[in-house]
């Protein structure tokens, strides 16, 4: 127990820097991979936080310039949401990283200013990017469907009050919007996160060999040559990963259907993507 304790202390935060910089070597004990595994959780849970909370806001607008009537809003928003959501996000991985090694090393000069580039081929900063702009892609569409369901009658209701703009959308249509939209977005929430283990076949590399959870599953499936004990406990790490964002979502979604009477609340039913 205590050399247990001991594993955690030394190897707990190793994948953000803290502890031992170098691998456990020789026999592997099962409190070693799942502390190491759990440490590079650390990751997959940073890149699915930030892309969410970015992403939700940037799906926001894009849901809205969507639904628009001026052109000139609405057609860059339909293009955007149709490439990401056209195309493979691994394939997303590898071009957007292709691009960003393009960027010169010293950095970009903009009214006599020097911007360095460098930082944005790494893991933290080029991958979190791949998955706002997913996802962001992703959730503005089930926005915008959601923004068109909203009912007339809640429309004609906020007009009817006199509320006009800013004050209807604020307090009557995106409410609506979020109630409707959430159990949808509750999936692609959870998506997002198995997703972030894309980031290790990505090209955006580890530093330090400070990488993500499926990093140090596949260490451990090297070194012993089983794979049925990291890759199992990875998959451990991310089913309560997922349990989590079942229950959180499912309180903010209780929260959106509180005025409504308990027959007419809209229930979570999660529904994983096998094909993104």
């Amino acid at each position: 127990m205590n050399t247990c304790l001991q594993t955690i202390a030394d190897y707990g935060l190793r994948s953000i820097g803290f502890g031992e910089r170098v691998l456990p070597r020789g026999t592997f004990t099962l409190c070693e991979q799942f502390t190491l595994i759990g440490s590079g959780l650390i990751w997959n849970v940073y890149f699915g936080v930030l892309s969410l909370l970015f992403g939700f806001g940037f799906a926001t607008a894009l849901a809205v310039a969507k639904a628009s009537g001026n052109p000139w809003l609405r057609k860059p928003a339909e293009w955007f949401i149709f490439i990401f959501r056209g195309s493979p996000l691994f394939i997303q991985f590898f071009i957007i990283y292709e691009m960003l090694v393009l960027l010169p090393r010293g950095g970009i000069t903009l009214g006599g200013i020097l911007i360095a580039t460098n930082w944005m081929t790494s893991a933290w900063a080029g991958a979190l990017l791949v998955l706002f702009l997913n996802t962001s892609a992703y959730s503005a569409e089930i926005f915008y469907g959601a923004l068109r369901a909203v009912p007339k009658g809640d429309i004609e209701a906020a007009d009817a009050y006199g509320m006009t703009g800013w004050a209807k959308f604020r307090r009557v249509i995106w409410p609506t919007t979020l109630r409707l939209a959430w159990p949808a977005y509750t999936n692609e929430a959870i998506f997002l996160f198995h997703a972030t283990t894309l980031v290790f076949f990505s090209g955006f590399p580890a530093f330090q060999q400070r990488g993500d959870a499926l990093y140090y599953a596949k260490f451990f499936a090297d070194k012993t040559f089983n794979p049925f004990i990291a890759y199992p406990i990875a998959a451990f790490y991310f089913i309560l990963l997922t349990l989590t964002l079942i229950s959180v979502f499912g309180m903010i979604n209780r929260r959106l259907n509180r005025h409504l009477p308990a027959e007419r609340r809209a229930k979570l039913r999660i529904r994983p993507q096998i094909v993104r």
